[in-house]
């Protein structure tokens, strides 16, 4: 899938509409429409409930140990980790209307549309790593493993916000080659990599590159909402690798490929992988729970420049977020954190924007302990937080059943280019199933309610009235009203 507008590609493989609509109406001018089987749907998440957790083979120490023996060869490193890199062929089955209905029983044809990406092995029992785009709306999948066995497989879950899926196989009698995973967050610039997959239906292939940058965030899965922390790399990863393995020089699984950069949808050495150690959160929830639950800290945050820095008597190169608001009751009040608090780093690891600290957060589970250190008047100190959670729990920022919501900060304003004066409630996500969904929309701003400005959580939910309620939407550079009934 090509996104025109940054020029991103999901390397996956799909053939042409065109080609398939022109095969699909020839079949159908000699022969009537005959249905074609389809493979069941994944079970009800509520069937996952009682599952236990998938059992890694994790190594996470160092990538060199400080020892740096001379190597001619990967060979012998690759070779195991190749048998768990697997093929994802993937079909849906639409009905193609034909323009001489009577030659058709049905007034149509259905026809077979087929996708290829890549996946890896995590346990010998079958679990199978790949991404949400290479399975999305499929209703049959098929995978190939490197000995040319295949499988059905089963969709476990899958996460649209991190481009995450989980397949499962059965393995008959024989266990299956499962991949190790080391600990992305070790990964360092410069360090080798390796990308497997099965690139444009050729078969497996192997790529060498290095590690070109960590921690990237650009917008792939800004339409959703995601989480992204990219690996970046110049190992070629062309279409049809989305889902595969990406390796360290221990032939450990440190990523999962998704996607590239490229003005025409070919490798020119910026491909983007998924770390394992996010991954990896995403599948327990989705094999234990049979969803996926991310940890709600309840602030509202905005990036400490120079200036305001020296204003709360800090240092101008500091770098953290500041809280300018706090949910009532929310986790973070109840831990006594404070408005103008600068958050430093949550579990040791350092924040400086909001989409570091959102990733941090989402990757604890609710109802987890967490470690923040903060600057308070300009003096170090050291909190401890219990997480709420993204499904519902007291404390979430949801405005309206299936509508959550952020205040507005200069983060959000940079990120969706917004005026610098413009202030409101941001919202971040509408549920499918939200009475609003045809209404609201992410990244629209709730300016006011009711005609008095929604400059904060606390008075938009205090402003909100059963019945007709008068919001002023700003979008696309227009505001407009938008008339909705609360009950």
């Amino acid at each position: 899938m090509l996104i025109a507008r940054r020029r991103f590609c999901l390397a996956t493989l799909a053939p042409s509409a065109l080609a398939a609509a022109l095969a699909a109406a020839a079949l159908a001018l000699v022969a009537a429409a005959t249905p074609c089987a389809r493979a069941a749907k994944p079970a009800a998440a509520a069937t996952q409930a009682a599952a236990p957790a998938p059992a890694l083979t994790i190594d996470n120490t160092p990538l060199t140990e400080g020892r740096r023996p001379p190597l001619v060869s990967y060979a012998d490193i690759l070779e195991p980790a190749q048998k768990t890199v697997v093929s994802v062929a993937s079909a849906r089955y639409v009905r193609q209307r034909l323009p001489f209905p009577w030659l058709a029983p049905g007034g149509g044809r259905e026809l077979k549309q087929e996708g290829i990406g890549s996946g890896v092995i995590i346990t010998p029992d079958g679990y199978i790593l790949t991404n949400h785009h290479v399975i999305e709306d499929a209703d049959e999948i098929i995978v190939r493993l490197a000995d040319e066995r295949e499988f059905k497989a089963a969709i476990i879950g899958s996460d649209p916000k991190t481009d995450i899926a989980v397949l499962k196989v059965d393995p008959a009698a024989a266990s299956l080659p499962a991949a190790t995973l080391a600990d992305s967050d070790k990964l360092r610039v410069g360090d080798i990599v390796f990308a497997i997959g099965n690139p444009l239906g050729v078969g497996q292939t192997v790529t060498m590159g290095i590690v070109s940058a960590t921690g990237r965030r650009v917008g792939i899965l800004d339409e959703v909402a995601g989480y992204e922390d990219f690996i970046q790399t110049d190992a070629a990863i062309n279409q049809g690798n989305s889902g595969g393995a990406l390796l360290d020089a221990k032939g450990r699984l440190v990523g999962i490929n998704s996607a590239i950069l490229s003005p025409n949808r070919g490798n020119i050495g910026i491909g983007f992988a998924i770390p394992v150690t996010l991954a990896r959160a995403i599948l327990d929830g989705l094999v234990t729970r049979g969803k996926v639950t991310r940890g709600y800290l309840g602030v509202s945050v905005d990036s400490l420049g120079g200036e305001l820095a020296g204003i709360l008597g800090l240092p101008r190169d500091t770098r953290g977020v500041i809280i300018t608001d706090l949910t009532p009751g929310g986790p973070a009040e109840q831990a006594g954190l404070r408005r103008y608090d600068v958050l430093t780093a949550i579990n040791g690891q350092p924040v400086a924007t909001f989409q570091e600290l959102r990733l941090q957060i989402a990757r604890q589970p609710p109802g987890s302990e967490i470690a923040i250190n903060l600057l308070r008047d300009g003096k170090e100190q050291r909190l401890t937080a219990r997480l709420g959670g993204q499904d519902g729990t007291p404390g979430y920022n949801e405005l309206l059943p299936g509508v959550r919501v952020h205040r507005l900060t200069g983060e959000h304003r940079r990120a969706l280019g917004l005026d610098p004066r413009l202030d409101g409630l941001v919202i971040a996500s509408v549920d499918e199933d939200s009475p609003y969904a045809g209404r609201l929309a992410p990244d629209m701003v709730i300016v006011e309610i009711n005609r008095i400005p929604a400059d904060g959580m606390e008075t938009a939910r205090r402003l909100l009235i059963a019945g007709r309620n008068l919001l002023t939407i700003y979008q696309n550079g227009v505001f407009r009203p938008l008339v909705i009934m609360v009950r």
